[in-house]
């Protein structure tokens, strides 16, 4: 049986003080932590495959945490953040949600409003890495098909009746039926809405359309 890893939370903070008060503040109600002082000290730390989030300070020594928040959003690196600061102002906080933080706290703050931020990053990365997991899931099982299989699949999502895919693949409708069985069983799918869901997901992942697929 495979143990969940608990969730950590990044705390980038130059300012040694905030950074101890932060990780007893999260340590206390249960979270695991990891104390970094610039964006540099981040990257190059190994980071735990379980949800997490970044609390980060917007005025680093080195790369400043807006411009390292932005970064990220350009990596694969799908960390929620939460940014704060000692000298906020409305052009920063702006920049910072527009580039996808999901708080933006002012120093000092009380303890409670960075705990609800953090339970609200957490649910958040929870939630995309399920999805992440589900989607490579799809991908995975789309795989174990035959190519014929995925071709009488891709057809029929696209709306194409069994006896238009034997026409267009030069096969019976019954062999259409045998291979359309057989891709629903190994997609999971219990219907064929469900599977039209699964190929539109397999579409927006950049897998092939029914006429790039070989037999």
């Amino acid at each position: 049986m495979v143990t969940k890893r608990p969730p950590i939370i990044y705390i980038i903070d130059d300012d040694e003080s905030v950074r101890l008060s932060l990780d007893s503040l999260f340590r206390s109600v249960g979270f695991a932590t990891q104390t970094l002082v610039s964006a540099e000290e981040f990257l190059a730390a190994d980071r735990p495959d379980t949800e997490a989030c970044l609390v980060l300070d917007i005025r680093l020594k080195g790369t400043s945490g807006l411009d390292f928040q932005e970064q990220l959003a350009g990596s694969n690196i799908r960390m929620p953040v939460i940014l704060m600061t000692g000298h906020g102002d409305i052009p920063m906080s702006v920049r910072g949600m527009k580039a996808g933080a999901v708080d933006f706290l002012t120093k000092p703050f009380r303890d409670q409003d960075m705990l609800d931020a953090v339970a609200s990053a957490l649910k958040m990365d929870g939630k995309r890495r399920a999805s992440q997991g589900m989607l490579a899931d799809i991908e995975e099982r789309f795989h174990t098909l035959t190519s014929r299989e995925q071709q009488v699949m891709l057809m029929v999502t696209q709306g194409l009746l069994n006896k238009q895919v034997a026409g267009n693949l030069g096969i019976s409708e019954v062999t259409v039926k045998i291979h359309r069985g057989s891709a629903m069983k190994k997609m999971g799918a219990r219907t064929l809405p469900d599977l039209v869901r699964m190929a539109d997901v397999l579409k927006q992942r950049g897998l092939p359309d029914a006429a790039n697929t070989t037999v």
